[in-house]
């Protein structure tokens, strides 16, 4: 057992090209990064090789925007393998996915713009309660399978709202908006096993400082 806290770093991916196309982005829909979004990537990649991340193990959801993240960065991070883990995608849209947002919204309504929190958002999709549970849940087993590690996750904005329910110890129903960049850093932090508080602590949140002056 080790005495090395315990270190979660959250990268939302760069922009993703079914947000530049109002694409609902799911398995189907999601194409990768756009040209932006790549620049982004290569930006935080550029950002991470002067050391800033001494990173043990490096995850990505199995969703392309997320994978292609987690590629451009690796380099910067000892060049780690990236495993892709699918409970760090973003809200499964189930028959929504692929459907532009003009129809999503002729169709649809998205969590808290009048539907339930715990009432999916389409046939077959999470609702927004059914997704913190997933997401949380494996925030939280992967900080367990890796004690003492710094482990960083390129995965969505969801995940990273979902940090601050799981180890933030926050309420599922939002109760305030949470603005999160693409490619932004949020990093939580527990203690090792010797400490007398083994809460954890929220280091920084939407840290995008390498994307000024981008574009």
């Amino acid at each position: 057992m080790t005495d090395r806290p315990t270190r979660i770093v959250l990268v939302r991916h760069g922009e993703a090209q079914c947000h530049v196309d109002q694409v609902v982005g799911g398995p189907l829909g999601c194409t990768g990064l756009s040209d932006r979004g790549r620049r982004q990537a290569e930006a935080l990649r550029d950002r991470l090789s002067a050391g800033e991340l001494a990173a043990d193990l490096l995850y990505a959801s199995t969703l392309p925007r997320a994978v292609e993240t987690a590629d451009i960065i690796a380099p910067a991070l000892g060049g780690l393998a990236v495993e892709q883990e699918e409970a760090l995608c973003e809200l499964h849209p189930g028959e929504a996915d692929g459907l532009t947002w003009e129809e999503f919204r002729a169709r649809y309504t998205w969590p808290g713009e009048g539907a339930s929190y715990y009432r999916p958002m389409a046939p077959g999709a999470e609702s927004w309660a059914q997704f913190i549970v997933r997401a949380g849940s494996a925030l939280s087993r992967l900080a367990a399978a890796h004690t003492g590690a710094t482990v960083v996750l390129a995965c969505h904005g969801g995940v990273v709202e979902s940090s601050f329910r799981a180890l933030g110890q926050l309420s599922v129903a939002p109760q305030f908006n949470l603005r999160i960049e693409n490619t932004s850093i949020t990093e939580w932090e527990a203690p090792g096993p010797g400490a007398d508080d083994r809460r954890w602590t929220l280091v920084r949140f939407n840290d995008a400082s390498h994307l000024h002056g981008l574009d």
